[in-house]
Order: structure tokens, then C-alpha cells, then sequence
């Protein structure tokens, strides 16, 4: 009778706790999701993240100097984007299977592909991919608010997990519990039945 008792306590305090859990991390799991799915689909959607293009010649012994290429590429999006002259280069992806390297600028997300031993601009555009994914770890915001969102978001997914498992299973022990202990009290007044007939 005191497990009986003590599972629908359990069953109260992680009902309780599944519920505000839940709506704490909600706007963080929605952002989280949706952010999600379009990252994962950013290979496929170009407005997302631009297709990587091919290069003309594979053999790093023929490519161009990163300089050289960097400032390719500067003058190219200055040209296309009269507006980002003085947006400079962030990093450089190098794609040796392509023959191809991508310069990415440090404001707007601006993405120059350019072949990388001819120096030809394939395409000038935006990688949105990159701000979907600062907003999906929290960095949009701060690196702070991203070790602190993760670990919350982190936390309460385990937190609602565990609590969501023993709402579905703890039910189920109390209806066993309640079935034998029918079934006991049955048995019970059957047996008291046959020693007064007795």
C-alpha cells in the first residue's frame, strides 16, 4: 500500500515537473527545431547556402596565392556591392576535391567563390546558413548566452525525457499494483465467504 502511495506522489511531482519544464525551454526548443531543419536542408535550398561550385584545375601546385585570390575576391564583391567596400575577408575555405576556394567576409555573410588557379569569380552572394546557425547555438546573441541557452535547452530535453518516460511506464505499474491488489482483496473475501459456510 506505501509503494502504491508513493508511486501517485511520483507520478504528481514529475507531472508538475514535465509541464513547467516544458514551457521554460519552449521558445528555445521552437528556435532550436526550425533552425534546425533549415540547416539541414542547406545543401539543398541556394538561397540558404550557395551551391560550391568546380573549379577548373584540382593541383594545388597551380593555384593561385591565397593573397592574390583574397584580393580577387575583395575587389569582386566591392564591384558587384558598392555598399560593402570596406568589407574585408574573414576566412578563406579552401576546397582542394573542387579546385575552388571560398572567401567569406567578415560582415553580412557575403560569400565570393572563386576558381582557384584561374582566379575567375563564380558567385557573389549571401550564406544565410551562417546567421540560421548563430541563431541556432545562441551566438546571434553572445558566447555567453550560447554556453548558457545550450546547457539549458540540453538539460531540460534530458530533463523532460526522463520525466516523459516514467509518465508513460508509472501509470502502468499503478494499474498492475491496483490489479493485484483487486485481485487480493478478491481472494480475500472469497476465502472469508467459504469459512462461514463452513
Amino acid at each position: 500500500m506505501l509503494k502504491f502511495v508513493q508511486y501517485i506522489k511520483s507520478l504528481r511531482s514529475f507531472r508538475k515537473i514535465h509541464r513547467y519544464t516544458g514551457v521554460a525551454i519552449a521558445l528555445l526548443v521552437i528556435v532550436s527545431a526550425l533552425t534546425g531543419i533549415l540547416l539541414a536542408l542547406k545543401k539543398d535550398i541556394s538561397v540558404i547556402q550557395p551551391p560550391t561550385r568546380s573549379g577548373i584545375n584540382k593541383n594545388l601546385e597551380q593555384w593561385k596565392p591565397l593573397h592574390e585570390l583574397a584580393s580577387l575576391a575583395t575587389e569582386a564583391l566591392h564591384q558587384a556591392q558598392p555598399t560593402e567596400v570596406g568589407n574585408e575577408v574573414d576566412r578563406m575555405d579552401a576546397r582542394p576535391s573542387k579546385g575552388i576556394v571560398k572567401v567569406l567576409f567578415e560582415d553580412r555573410h557575403w560569400e565570393v567563390q572563386i576558381d582557384a588557379s584561374t582566379g575567375e569569380v563564380y558567385s557573389i552572394a549571401r550564406r544565410h546558413s551562417d546567421w540560421i546557425e548563430a541563431l541556432h547555438d545562441g551566438s546571434i546573441v553572445s558566447d555567453l548566452f550560447k554556453l548558457v541557452s545550450m546547457n539549458v535547452l540540453g538539460w531540460g530535453l534530458l530533463g523532460l525525457t526522463m520525466t516523459g518516460l516514467w509518465l508513460w511506464y508509472g501509470p502502468k505499474v499503478v494499474r498492475k499494483i491496483k490489479r493485484e491488489k483487486g485481485l487480493s482483496e478478491s481472494q480475500e473475501r472469497s476465502k472469508s465467504v467459504k469459512e462461514k459456510a463452513e
